[in-house]
């Protein structure tokens, strides 16, 4: 699963959901993808839910790309413990998701694969999402 090898502090704040995605909003490196259309916290155990979905269905052609990695630590406290005390101990990593950032993107496969592997993907998420298409995709261009 994904996470960092070392952070300055074990434990942050959250920040806030709120407004669109500045950066990271337009595909990079594939042709295509999916993108996210509203505020959300993912952790690292549904991305890599979401990855294995997708490279299952491509079946190892093209190449997958993951636009967002999970950097922040969450904490929860034990059950049956009282309030107060501090804050919890880390309990897993988040990224925080802003509608039109883009997750994944694919290169390689034809429309058909992509659409129905990301689509795939987008179900392990819980978040909703949209397919997006480069803007000068060709059909005839794809090399298998």
């Amino acid at each position: 699963m994904l996470q960092p090898k070392r952070t300055k502090f074990r434990r942050t704040q959250r920040c806030s959901l709120k407004g669109n995605a500045q950066r990271g909003n337009q595909l990079a490196f594939g042709s295509f993808g999916i993108k996210t259309l509203e505020n959300q916290y993912i952790n690292a155990r549904q991305l890599e839910a979401a990855r294995v979905a997708i490279t299952r269905y491509m079946q190892r052609q093209g190449q997958l790309w993951c636009r967002v990695f999970p950097d922040k630590p969450y904490t929860r406290k034990p059950a049956d413990v009282r309030m107060g005390k501090g804050k919890g101990d880390p309990e897993g990593w988040v990224c925080n998701l802003n509608p039109g950032r883009i997750l994944f993107e694919i290169d390689g496969v034809p429309f058909e694969v992509a659409k129905e592997a990301l689509r795939l993907g987008a179900q392990k998420l819980p978040v909703l999402t949209k397919f997006v298409v480069r803007r000068d995709f060709d059909p005839e261009l794809v090399v298998l």
